[in-house]
């Protein structure tokens, strides 16, 4: 039987193409132009905050695209051709997506990234820089280890004796951090799993506002989402120490194993910082893990006027904080730092041998493979250290100190307003609000509620705003997050009217008598 040996010259042609550097450069300066136009569209007035589109919409048009691709036989690519497809693709993806960069969104704690550090993003995309020995990643690893080295210096960690790594999102940060925590606790788990025989129940003590991610880690982790025990908090949604330390108390007594105390800095709810010295008194004096959520509030040591909230934070034995949150960096980029750099190696424990090379083991330091859920990683550093290097520190003290002097505004505002009222005084970028007059005051609470969820749904949908809900002591509010350091008292003056607005059309839905008309109020 004789086989016929494929012609792929057609084939290496269009591959050989599809890598020219002239397409690369034609592409590019194609984007940079459509970048620049979006970026100047988004502090016009009638550009949307959300491109609204139903799900099924969505998906329809983008599946239509893929199957419009167009099929070459042995011709050849043409490089114009491409190009002006790739324009409409990448104008399709900036006239589809959400405009975070809009100075009108203050919706979740993600960020308008800023714009440069999309650059050096796009450079680890282009060359693909990865990460997991350092042999595949030098600069990358480089770059990681110098990050986590200014940045605990910042969080006040002792030089040459801590440790950290970069991943893939908070809540794997926290899972790494607590998987640290439960192998020095209970170092059979690893090895035999739910066979071991452990002498105490193992439990997590955390905040009662703690990220949803801990109780996912409690359960991944085999010690169980029942075994989260909450810690009740004060009057200002911080964890309460005099509550912690009889929940510590009751664990001993009962014979459970406490493999870490989770507190928030801060919290998602409202904001809320928790109490880290006291915290950190009570882990210390009882030898527990203290494990502090910073995704969000860590960032506010770099600034003089707000450093207080993280006070304590050096004292956490492992922490999260994200770089993708209040250091303005295109997600994902979450750090995670061990106050101890011997526990850098205890969350995983194993080998693998066409990795990790025998015959270098002083590079072992290096290899960042072993130290997360992630072999093969993407560098995500390189934006924080290029945007660092260019500006210094400082930006990040302006971006924090801005961010949360506009809340505060905004607070100040809804106090001066007699239709709105602040559920509570701010700590930081975080305002949870409700609207409230004579006739949403007197329905049942559930009414309350859906006007508020009904309302928030048509304005995000509007596109005029982007602002999120939330539930506290069971009422429904509103929510924002000024995560755009270009947002100011004129686009909150501008949301409180169209609230206003909004909600004077939506009430006759509720079947009850007009508003006042309070557009022109400020």
């Amino acid at each position: 039987m004789t086989t016929t040996t494929p012609n792929f010259s057609a084939a290496r042609s269009r591959i050989q193409a599809v890598y020219s550097p002239e397409l690369l450069s034609a592409a590019s300066q194609t984007l940079s132009e459509l970048l620049t136009q979006h970026a100047r569209s988004l502090q016009l007035e009638t550009t949307n905050v959300l491109n609204w589109a139903h799900p099924a919409e969505n998906f329809k048009d983008a599946l239509q695209q893929l199957n419009q691709a167009p099929e070459i036989g042995e011709g050849e690519w043409d490089v114009p051709q491409i190009v002006a497809a790739f324009r409409q693709l990448a104008q399709t993806m900036l006239d589809r997506g959400h405009n975070l960069q809009n100075p009108r969104y203050i919706g979740h704690q993600v960020p308008a990234s800023l714009p440069l550090a999309g650059l050096f993003e796009a450079i680890v995309s282009v060359t693909n820089q990865v990460m997991a020995v350092y042999e595949m990643g030098p600069w990358a690893t480089s770059v990681e280890l110098a990050m986590i080295e200014s940045l605990g210096r910042e969080i006040g960690f002792t030089p040459g004796t801590f440790a950290g790594l970069v991943t893939h999102g908070g809540s794997l940060a926290n899972l790494t951090g607590l998987l640290a925590a439960r192998n020095l606790k209970c170092p059979e788990l690893w090895s035999q799993g739910p066979q071991a025989q452990l002498e105490a129940i193992p439990v997590i003590l955390v905040s009662s506002d703690a990220h949803y991610s801990v109780t996912r880690s409690a359960g991944i982790l085999g010690i169980g989402a029942d075994n989260i025990i909450k810690v009740p908090l004060d009057d200002r949604r911080r964890m309460n120490p005099a509550a912690l330390e009889e929940r510590i108390l009751s664990c001993q007594a009962e014979n459970k194993q406490i493999i870490a105390v989770v507190a928030c800095a801060c919290a998602t709810p409202i904001g809320a910082f928790d109490p880290l010295n006291e915290i950190a008194d009570l882990c210390e004096q009882h030898d527990l893990w203290l494990h502090v959520d910073a995704a969000h509030g860590g960032p506010a040591c770099f600034s003089t006027q707000h450093r207080h909230l993280t006070a304590g934070l050096h004292r956490a034995d492992s922490v999260v904080f994200d770089a993708h949150k209040m250091m303005f960096m295109p997600a994902l980029s979450a750090f995670l730092f061990y106050k101890d750099k011997a526990h850098q190696f205890s969350a995983f424990q194993q080998q693998a041998a066409y990795l990790f090379d025998p015959s270098a083991p002083e590079i072992a330091e290096y290899d960042i493979g072993l130290r997360t859920v992630e072999c093969t990683k993407r560098a995500n550093s390189y934006a924080l250290w290029g945007i660092w290097s260019l500006f210094g520190k400082s930006l990040f003290a302006d971006l924090v100190d801005i961010t949360f002097a506009t809340a505060r505004t905004f607070y100040e505002m809804l106090l001066q307003a007699s239709d709105f009222e602040p559920v509570h005084e701010p700590q930081c970028n975080i305002v949870v609000f409700r609207y409230q007059s004579d006739w949403l005051n007197a329905l049942p609470l559930e009414q309350q509620n859906l006007f508020h969820f009904k309302l928030r749904r048509q304005l995000i949908e509007s596109g005029e705003f982007y602002i999120v809900h939330s539930v506290i002591n069971e009422q429904a509010a509103f929510r924002i997050t000024v995560m755009n350091p270009l947002t100011t008292e004129v686009h909150l003056n501008q949301l409180l009217n169209t609230i206003r607005h909004r909600a004077g059309a939506l009430q006759q839905a509720f079947d009850e008598p007009p508003l006042v008309d309070h557009c022109e109020q400020t």
